[in-house]
């Protein structure tokens, strides 16, 4: 009968143990498919994001010096008339993310910053310069960096940047609706993201 009782409970712990295996196999088979699901599902998302603008100057460009003291001044000048196309752009494959499984986490590590392409067309009207002061590469230079410089500053003030940001929101609400239909969490450095007002916390 004693022996009959040892069976009895050692069979009891053999199942018990299988039981326990079984389910701990299929939690991390259930968590490695879920990570998986996520990691194809960010990599869908890692596109190029992009706004265009166009963008119009006209530049007057002037240029004085002066030749042995105040005796004789030499001028030159341009006018420019430049149309440009802008764009802004996030590449998403460059979001550095890391997947917890044990903790059904999703932490979004760095954000890629914005980069901005200006792409100008220069029409030259009106150049004149003087024997003395003849125009030269550098003058030509000189009038793309400052153009640059004041489309950059029309960018900042535009609505071109914001409806680029708008529209990676867009991208990384996708990660939110995927985390919390699935029960894990979303954060972002030290912060949990429950909502979409919170994504835009995250510049």
């Amino acid at each position: 009968m004693k022996r009959f009782f040892v069976g009895v409970i050692f069979t009891l712990a053999i199942v018990l143990i299988f039981r326990s295996c079984s389910k701990d196999n299929e939690r991390k088979s259930i968590l490695k498919e879920n990570s998986m699901l996520i990691q194809e599902q960010i990599n869908n998302v890692s596109k190029l994001i992009v706004t265009e603008g166009h963008f119009a100057e006209v530049y007057n460009y002037k240029d004085s010096q002066q030749l042995f003291g105040p005796l004789i001044t030499a001028h030159k000048k341009a006018l420019v008339v430049v149309n440009a196309e802008v764009i802004v752009a996030y590449d998403l494959s460059l979001i550095k993310f890391e997947i917890d499984g044990e903790t059904k986490t999703l932490r979004i590590k760095d954000i890629p910053a914005p980069e901005i392409k200006i792409n100008p067309d220069f029409e030259y009207y009106d150049v004149t310069s003087d024997y003395l002061n003849q125009f030269d590469a550098e003058d030509y230079n000189k009038i793309k960096r400052n153009i640059n410089t004041s489309l950059l500053k029309k960018i900042e003030a535009s609505s071109l940047r914001s409806n680029a940001e708008n529209r990676l929101l867009s991208e990384l609400s996708k990660f939110l609706v995927l985390t919390n239909s699935m029960g894990w969490t979303l954060t972002y450095g030290d912060r949990d993201i429950q909502n979409f007002e919170e994504l835009k916390l995250l510049d």
